[in-house]
C-alpha cells in the first residue's frame, strides 16, 4: 500500500506545482505494468516479487502462476486484474510528451481480465505449467478506462503478446 500512496502522492505534488508555478503537467497513471524485462539478470524487486508469487500472496497470486503446486485444491479469488505492458505504458508517455494537445490525466490500461481467465490464457500459451483449478467468485466493481489515452493516439498490444514476451523473458533470465 505504501507504492501505492507514494504514486498518489507524487501525482498530487507534481499538480500542486504545476498550478503555483504555471507549468503544464501531464500525468499518465498506468495500471498493473507486466510485460518483458529488460535487465538480463534478476533484480532484488523481481525477486522480491518473484518470491511473493510462489507463496501465493492473494494480490498477486496469478500475476505469473508458472510454479503453483499440482494438484492443489485451494480455491483463489477470481479477482479482477487490469494489467498494461511495459512497453505499452513507454509508448503512452512519449505520446503525452509529445502530442501538445495531451493535458491533464490519462490511465494507461490495456487490459481487464479476471483471473479465471487469466489463467485460461496463460494455459493456452504454456500448457504443461501448473496452475490454479478453483475460483472462488468476488465482487469486483472497480473499473477504469483508458478512452482519453486512446483518442490521444494510443493504442496497445494484445494480451496474448504480452504474457509470451513476459514469459519468454523471465525464462531467459532464468527467472
Amino acid at each position: 500500500r505504501w507504492y501505492q500512496l507514494s504514486k498518489i502522492e507524487a501525482e498530487s505534488e507534481a499538480l500542486n506545482f504545476a498550478k503555483r508555478s504555471g507549468l503544464d503537467v501531464v500525468t499518465v497513471c498506468p495500471s498493473l505494468v507486466f510485460g518483458p524485462i529488460l535487465q538480463p539478470t534478476k533484480i532484488s524487486v523481481f525477486l522480491l516479487l518473484n518470491r511473493l508469487l510462489l507463496i501465493r500472496m492473494r494480490y498477486f497470486s496469478l500475476l505469473l502462476p508458472l510454479n503453483y503446486p499440482a494438484g492443489g485444491n485451494e480455491s483463489i479469488e477470481n479477482k479482477l486484474s487490469m494489467l498494461v505492458d511495459v512497453r505499452d505504458v513507454a509508448e503512452a508517455l512519449l505520446l503525452a510528451f509529445e502530442k501538445p494537445e495531451a493535458e491533464g490525466r490519462y490511465i494507461c490500461l490495456a487490459h481487464m481480465i479476471n483471473a479465471k481467465d487469466l489463467v485460461d490464457s496463460l494455459k493456452s500459451i504454456h500448457p504443461n505449467y501448473n496452475y490454479p483449478k478453483n475460483f472462488c467468485q468476488v465482487r469486483d466493481e472497480k473499473r477504469l478506462s483508458s478512452k482519453k489515452l486512446q483518442r490521444l493516439g494510443w493504442s496497445y498490444r494484445p494480451l496474448k503478446e504480452t504474457l509470451t514476451d513476459a514469459i519468454e523473458s523471465y525464462r531467459n533470465a532464468g527467472i
